[in-house]
C-alpha cells in the first residue's frame, strides 16, 4: 500500500486532470489536438487508477496488462472514431 501522501498526490493529479478535461470540453472547439489531449488524459487517469487505487501494480502480470490495455485501447478508439467516422459507422451498423 502506498503512503497516504502519495495517494493524496495522485488523487490531486486525477482531480486536476478531470477539471482540465471539463474546462477543455466547455471552451475549446473539437479538433484533433483536443481529442488527443482527452485521449491521453483518459489513458493516464485509467493507468493511475488501475495501479494505485485498484492496487494492481503488483498483481499477476496478465491481469495487470489486461486492465491497462483497456485504458490504452479506449483512448485509441476515440481518436480513430474522430479520424475515420464513416468507416466506424459502416463497421458497426447491421446492414
Amino acid at each position: 500500500m502506498f503512503a497516504n501522501k502519495s495517494i493524496d498526490f495522485i488523487w490531486t493529479q486525477l482531480m486536476l486532470l478531470t477539471l482540465l478535461s471539463a474546462f477543455i470540453a466547455e471552451t475549446a472547439d473539437t479538433g484533433l489536438a483536443v481529442i488527443i489531449i482527452v485521449a491521453v488524459t483518459i489513458g493516464y487517469k485509467g493507468r493511475m487508477i488501475v495501479d494505485h487505487f485498484m492496487e494492481l501494480i503488483n498483481a499477476n502480470r496478465y491481469i495487470r496488462i489486461s486492465m491497462r490495455l483497456y485504458f490504452y485501447v479506449i483512448p485509441l478508439m476515440i481518436v480513430l472514431a474522430y479520424l475515420f467516422p464513416e468507416a466506424i459507422v459502416r463497421m458497426t451498423t447491421l446492414q
